[in-house]
């Protein structure tokens, strides 16, 4: 679809959902976001100017188990109306094939989201010091979300029978095995880390709502610090302290790696700053378990993006490149594994 027929179709989808003059005056794609496909919309209701940001599905997925747009629009309007900083959510094709795939509409928030600049921009040096504080009380915002309340019945929720950590091993061996079959390879850091993975499962089996992928990059910052959270399509029931972990990873820290916290910060200032906010106690060793499940995680997740670049479906430089990269969590995992096992 090019990008005036993609503008028509938006004007006729939102004067449906508005029942007043639409114009889109301006189109442009968003930069970031390898799962999906995100256009800046400018435009004007009724003649007063509007910025939306339409995030739309691309011809394969990184996940099977991602929220459809739908989903993920229900999960951010709950968030929304849960006191999290999310965009405001607007409208979702709900069914709708007036784009050509599932889509929703968000308020544009201006900021910076690219985590490389976060961690170095001299002008978010205020920000960096604001951010752990406030990412903190983000996070127990969102694991405090009734999900019966807000009807969100369709996240995904461990198997009967097993812990939010084992259901994060067996979605990693699945997805893991199925690579193997696909590209025909194996791999034995892998499969040493889910070994090691199973046999370490930490004792917590809380479960609450979780974003997925919270980190630096789906944050929206400005200089006073974070304005909103994005992309929730990783959207699922689990254990909080997945957040904290996955919030570790190396790979977050975009260069600055001597501050553990998303390149912001030690660990322990943020951990206690989520205490404070969550009322929860925090088991240091179980965020350390979920770190290297992350890097796990991750690192299996790179592959199966080289593979939508080698499946043909959607070629892209970004996605091989992603293949490359799967090698750095797999020293990352052997260090932090080493360091637990010495």
């Amino acid at each position: 679809m090019t990008p005036d027929e993609l503008r028509a179709r938006l004007e006729m989808f939102i004067q449906a959902q508005t029942d007043t003059s639409v114009t889109v005056d301006a189109l442009a794609p968003l930069a970031g976001g390898a799962s999906r496909e995100s256009w800046d919309v400018q435009l004007r209701l009724n003649g007063h100017p509007e910025r939306l940001v339409l995030r739309r599905d691309l011809p394969t997925t990184m996940y099977e188990r991602a929220l459809t747009r739908d989903q993920e629009f229900d999960l951010v309007q709950a968030a929304y109306h849960s006191g999290v900083l999310v965009p405001r959510p607007r409208w979702s094709s709900a069914g709708s094939d007036a784009l050509g795939s599932p889509f929703f509409l968000v308020d544009y928030v201006e900021g910076v989201s690219i985590g490389r600049q976060v961690v170095r921009a001299p002008e978010l040096a205020a920000a960096r010091d604001a951010l752990p504080e406030q990412m903190a009380e983000q996070l127990a915002r969102i694991h405090a979300i009734d999900p019966n309340a807000h009807g969100l019945d369709f996240l995904p929720a461990p198997r009967p029978g097993f812990s939010p950590a084992q259901e994060a091993v067996a979605q990693v061996r699945e997805l893991l095995d199925a690579l193997a079959d696909t590209l025909d390879i194996a791999n034995p850091v892998f499969e040493f880390g889910l070994r090691w993975a199973e046999h370490h499962l930490p004792n917590s089996s809380c479960v609450t709502v979780v974003h997925g992928d919270f980190r630096l990059g789906n944050l929206i910052v400005g200089p006073e610090g974070l304005r909103a959270i994005i992309d929730w399509e990783f959207g699922h029931l689990g254990d909080p302290l997945e957040e904290l972990g996955y919030l570790c990873m190396r790979d977050w820290r975009f260069g600055v790696g001597h501050l553990r916290l998303s390149g912001l910060c030690p660990r322990e200032p943020f951990i206690a700053a989520y205490e404070r906010c969550s009322g929860q106690a925090v088991d240091r060793a179980a965020v350390d378990w979920w770190e290297i499940m992350g890097n796990l995680r991750w690192g299996v997740v790179c592959l199966a993006q080289a593979n939508r670049h080698l499946s043909g479906f959607d070629r892209s430089v970004e996605y091989a490149s992603l293949g490359r990269r799967s090698a750095e969590m797999q020293l990352e995992l052997l260090r932090l594994i080493d360091d637990r096992e010495p």
